[in-house]
């Protein structure tokens, strides 16, 4: 590669990592995968953990294999991962335990616990952020009184932590801090009032950095052990879904974006937070974005739920590609049954195909016996999910949107684009599949002075990416499925 910018953007996801080599010509951003790794969780007795130490490890590999490519050299190293998931680190800067996974039980009736506490309305004014049992408030506070959240000194999200074992600096960054429910954007701040509300300690909130900071050089131990020169780490949005909407190639104004894998988010670009009774009753959230923007979005279930009957499936015996999920579901029958995928039933890990079979028997529907239509129930439903979503967002706004992006993973499931499209009404433009690498490389090339604003980084995203169109195929019967679909959601 003789491009003189290299960038490794390493990409976090709840099911992967990758680590990936952007190279950037004055024209167009060229990504290439030095290394892809698994992200599993790990159970311990009754509790779910990450295991950042082999994540760190993995990291490292990578980084080392872009040396190799590199020449030695990089202009930057950038990190983003999934949000709500945090580590607390003692007086020492060691790790107090494992970090917990969000999909742990341990935030099972902390929301309640919260709202006696502090109300629900006051938890959204101050924070602006949707009521997820997942959200890092409430696994905080599951630990309150315990030896480890007494002990601690210092709190750091996932990217957080890893942004100080490369670089010895300790930060928070915005994108990522948002998705608390702690942080209060309008205030620019920890919402602090409510953390002391709640009982949690507020000294160990560091304060938050915004998306392009230069944290640092590259520690000289780790770039010796990596076989680089020096490299300085760049936070990105170190959220992945911010670093997705960053690359999002839209030309229009009036847009949706889903950033689509193991979750769904759908939502829109603001120059604010949008916290109403409103968004409050249709449960939104106010995530920070890259350049002073708000992602004014809804998490969706989304492809989780297709990933864990994969994986009850291939413990039967029975190992499946994506690819070849997505084509049993094409070859089954339409407008069948249809499940809620928010439903809590479908958020923590187990045999997912019997809790989705369940769900139908539950709401009187037909039970889905095979595969396929076991899929297709699944995808028909989160295209609808995504239509009540969207015309929230039009609502809220009193305007419509005249087109919607898919980014991320899910961008390549040419199924579920086309349900998209055609239960929404509205054109889809699928791609690009790795838009969180790309925006995460974005920033890095912004905070480096290569890109001038983000209306230029998305221009170059779409002259770097091959997208597809998927334009609506009109029927009534999809009003008709659509009716049924909202009596399933709750009141």
């Amino acid at each position: 590669m003789s491009q003189s910018l290299h960038l490794a953007a390493i990409d976090l996801g709840a099911e992967s990592g990758r680590v990936m080599l952007a190279a950037f010509d004055g024209r167009a951003l060229r990504l290439e995968e030095i290394y892809r790794f698994p992200n599993v969780p790990v159970r311990v007795l009754r509790s779910l953990h990450w295991d950042p130490l082999r994540l760190f490890a993995e990291i490292k590999h990578g980084l080392g294999l872009c040396a190799k490519q590199a020449g030695q050299t990089l202009s930057g190293i950038g990190i983003d991962t999934w949000g709500v998931d945090f580590a607390l680190l003692g007086r020492d800067d060691e790790l107090v335990g494992n970090p917990f996974h969000y999909r742990d039980r341990r935030t099972e009736g902390m929301m309640d616990q919260a709202f006696q506490r502090a109300s629900k309305e006051e938890i959204f004014e101050r924070t602006g952020i949707q009521f997820m049992p997942i959200n890092s408030l409430y696994m905080l506070l599951s630990m309150a009184g315990t030896p480890a959240l007494e002990s601690a000194a210092t709190f750091l999200m996932i990217p957080d932590l890893f942004n100080f074992w490369l670089s010895g600096q300790k930060a928070c960054e915005f994108t990522d801090a948002t998705t608390t429910q702690l942080y209060d954007q309008r205030a620019g701040d920890w919402a602090r009032p409510l953390i002391e509300k709640l009982g949690l300690p507020g000294r160990i909130f560091l304060p938050v950095t915004q998306p392009g900071a230069v944290l640092g050089p590259l520690l000289p131990a780790v770039a010796e052990e990596v076989g680089l020169k020096s490299a300085p780490i760049i936070a990105p949005a170190c959220h992945d879904t911010g670093s997705a909407v960053a690359a999002v190639p839209a030309r229009a104004a009036d847009y949706v974006y889903i950033s689509s894998g193991t979750w769904s988010t759908v939502g829109v670009e603001i120059g604010s937070p949008l916290i109403t009774p409103q968004s409050l009753k249709y449960n939104f959230t106010n995530e920070g974005g890259v350049s002073g923007t708000v992602r004014l979005l809804k998490n969706v279930m989304g492809l989780w739920i297709v990933q864990e009957c994969r994986r009850a499936w291939a413990q039967a015996g029975e190992e499946f590609s994506y690819a070849e999920l997505v084509a049993l579901a094409e070859k089954a029958a339409p407008f069948a049954a249809l499940v809620d995928p928010d439903d809590e039933e479908f958020l923590r890990p187990g045999d997912m195909p019997t809790r989705l079979r369940g769900f139908c028997a539950k709401t009187g529907q037909p039970t889905p016996e095979d595969k396929g239509s076991l899929l297709r129930c699944v995808f028909e439903s989160l295209a609808l999910k995504y239509r009540v979503v969207i015309e929230r967002i039009e609502a809220m706004l009193g305007r419509r949107m005249e087109i919607i992006h898919i980014v991320g993973g899910g961008s390549q499931n040419r199924l579920l684009c086309q349900l998209t499209a055609d239960a929404t009404g509205r054109p889809v433009v699928a791609g690009p599949v790795e838009a969180t690498a790309l925006g995460n490389a974005a920033a890095q090339a912004m905070a480096l002075g290569h890109f001038s604003s983000l209306t230029e980084a998305r221009d170059v995203v779409h002259h770097s990416v091959d997208l597809t169109t998927y334009e609506p195929r009109l029927s009534t019967q999809w009003d008709e499925c659509y009716a049924r679909f909202t009596r399933l959601l709750p009141a």
